[in-house]
């Protein structure tokens, strides 16, 4: 299919793909988390969350999502009333995380009950390579290869602009990139990428598969210089508002990130989180965060905070 006109997208990475691909006027549903580009104000919802998260604390959440995929349970609600109104031609979702969103047996569900079968792009990425990968998917599913391929040639440069800067840094530090803190994640995927790229270290991170739980003592025992708190699904402020806890944890005080003052929170929905175009504007913060002697930051001054 070729210039599909009814676009839903069951990611927020996606929508920020079909709006960097100027088709914002296609795009007919999205999640509650969809939130960015501005231009996606008012678009109708078909997707929410099934537990109220915005009121649980971590570990609340954590316990409740563990349970919820233990039982086989989904942890949102597609309304299968407004897809069948909307009766896409496109739906974008994923397999990478039942935790991020929809995935197949949603998907299969909704199929059941939708008036005209749609075609289903899969966006399911581990690494930088493969979300350029996505973005291409994208533009032949819509007929926008052209600027697809545009914007995957500026990606490109921009991280190998930053990789080439990068050498010429004097070590590269130690970091720990925090996707959750209680219990702790390390992170998962393309971060480890985004941070090797940036100039910088993750022995913690796992390249190319999911972030997991680990014990707080690997965190004591890697010795992080810096310390980055992206809790994923977070922005900003929240992310800074629950690193708080992390100064009660055994031997916080020694790390050499907090003795150095280089602890910070970022808004990992922006940056890190979401796997679409604004991953390599996270990859320039994470190298200006490593190497503020290098990299200047030119994006928005709410992106990161200096914690501590």
């Amino acid at each position: 299919m070729v210039n599909a006109s009814r676009i839903v997208s069951f990611l927020p990475s996606a929508t920020e793909m079909v709006c960097a691909l100027g088709l914002g006027d296609r795009l007919l549903g999205v999640t509650h988390e969809c939130d960015y580009p501005p231009e996606i104000a008012g678009k109708t919802v078909v997707v929410r969350n099934v537990l109220p998260i915005e009121t649980m604390s971590q570990p609340e959440i954590d316990s409740a999502v563990t349970q919820r995929l233990r039982d086989g349970l989904s942890l949102y609600r597609v309304d299968e009333t407004l897809m069948r109104e909307i009766a896409p031609d496109l739906i974008l979702t994923q397999e990478l995380c039942q935790v991020c969103a929809p995935s197949g047996n949603e998907v299969s569900q909704l199929l059941k009950v939708l008036p005209s079968q749609p075609q289903i792009l899969w966006l399911t990425p581990k690494s930088l390579e493969q979300i350029f990968d996505n973005l291409r998917d994208l533009g032949e599913a819509t007929g926008r290869s052209h600027i697809a391929e545009n914007l995957i040639a500026e990606g490109r440069a921009r991280l190998e602009k930053i990789e080439a800067a990068a050498r010429a840094a004097p070590s590269r530090p130690r970091v720990f990139c925090m996707e959750w803190m209680d219990p702790v994640y390390c992170c998962g995927h393309w971060v480890p990428e985004m941070v090797r790229i940036a100039g910088g270290i993750d022995g913690l991170g796992r390249e190319g598969t999911d972030s997991v739980r680990i014990p707080w003592q690997d965190v004591l025992q890697w010795k992080p210089e810096v310390l980055i708190v992206m809790p994923c699904g977070f922005g900003l402020e929240k992310a800074a508002d629950q690193a708080r806890m992390l100064a009660s944890y055994p031997g916080w005080a020694d790390l050499p990130a907090v003795g150095d003052g280089r602890v910070y929170a970022v808004d990992a929905n922006a940056y890190f989180a979401r796997p679409g175009p604004r991953v390599v504007e996270g990859t320039e913060l994470l190298a200006h965060l490593l190497h503020p002697g290098l990299f200047e930051w030119k994006g928005p001054p709410g992106a990161f905070r200096k914690l501590g």
